[in-house]
């Protein structure tokens, strides 16, 4: 019998249609089932759409779970762009809270040395409430999730270039979010590191995970306890500063900003221009071309000109825009 057969005469399915759709419901809750554990989304109870529609301003590509890809080039042109740059950039744009400082720090370099770039895997902790942690170990079960260590379930996500920012409420003793067993985890995942509004443990073997970058509160020898995950890849506060993931995490000797994905090209653009304008400024002076006075107030159009031509010499695509001129 067709399904059209199954419609009776008042518009409605016969008892063989029901059954019918219902086995087909039952093995579309089955195959659902199935694929949750592969995305780790389901925990916190924040849907793929959710996370699409609170980053909505990102319009490129996405992982699985929606998490918003900045793509690997800005990374590497956010490399050179300092704190002030990006944190200038963001307040014009009406982004007034998304610079965090007073870090304590495990590998981090000089002002001269590497940034931590990449892009926010956001993880937010609470103090552990019996019941409230049990429902979510049970989440966890459903997800195939490791029964103990609430803390790896987020290092379980972790993508190459990824920073693993979290929330732990500035708890230092029990409030390690990682020794150097999960450190080698983080690193050998992402070949990036860590931002946590906590503490850690193990410095002394986190050390000698070279290029591992942290930025944390405090160390401790104390193992992490008495927290309960509540959420992964969902918005976190991080001191000042608000996180949402797929942010790009960067850092310098001041501290960390976390530059809204669909933000990250115009900040690498603006931060790369002001460079080029002052490395031009100064060739500029050095050559006796133009004078201080010149330089230091608003150019002419010719002035612009050679600039963008100077610039396109370079291989750079940023240029003084005519809006400008």
């Amino acid at each position: 019998m067709g399904a059209a057969q199954k419609l009776t005469a008042r518009g409605g399915l016969s008892k063989d249609g029901r059954e019918e759709a219902m086995k087909k419901a039952v093995l579309l809750a089955g195959a659902a089932a199935l694929l949750a554990p592969c995305g780790y989304a389901q925990l916190g109870m924040f849907s793929k759409e959710q996370r699409i529609d609170i980053t909505r301003e990102w319009k490129g590509e996405r992982f699985p779970d929606g998490r918003p890809k900045v793509p690997d080039e800005v990374l590497d042109r956010l490399r050179m762009t300092t704190a002030e740059e990006a944190w200038g950039a963001l307040r014009r744009l009406g982004y007034h809270n998304q610079f965090e400082g007073n870090w304590k720090t495990v590998n981090v370099a000089d002002a001269t040395g590497d940034r931590l770039v990449g892009r926010a895997v956001t993880a937010v902790f609470m103090p552990r409430r019996p019941d409230m942690d049990a429902v979510i170990n049970d989440h966890a079960k459903r997800e195939n999730r490791v029964a103990r260590g609430q803390n790896s379930w987020v290092i379980d996500t972790l993508a190459r270039r990824d920073v693993m920012v979290v929330d732990l409420f500035g708890k230092i003793k029990d409030g390690t979010i990682i020794g150097d067993n999960l450190g080698t985890s983080i690193w050998t995942k992402t070949g990036a590191g860590l931002v946590v509004d906590g503490a850690v443990r193990d410095v002394s073997g986190l050390m000698e995970i070279k290029g591992l970058k942290i930025f944390c509160r405090g160390f401790d020898p104390t193992g992490i306890g008495e927290v309960t995950l509540m959420g992964i890849n969902v918005p976190v506060r991080i001191g000042q500063a608000t996180v949402l993931p797929g942010d790009v995490v960067l850092s310098d000797p001041e501290g960390v900003v976390f530059i809204p994905a669909h933000l990250a090209a115009a900040v690498a653009d603006e931060s790369e221009l002001t460079r080029l304008r002052d490395e031009w400024g100064h060739q500029m002076l050095r050559e006796q071309k133009y004078t201080p006075g010149q330089i230091d107030t608003r150019w002419t159009p010719q002035m612009i000109e050679e600039f963008n031509k100077w610039a396109a010499a370079k291989g750079s695509k940023v240029r003084i825009p005519k809006r400008e001129q």
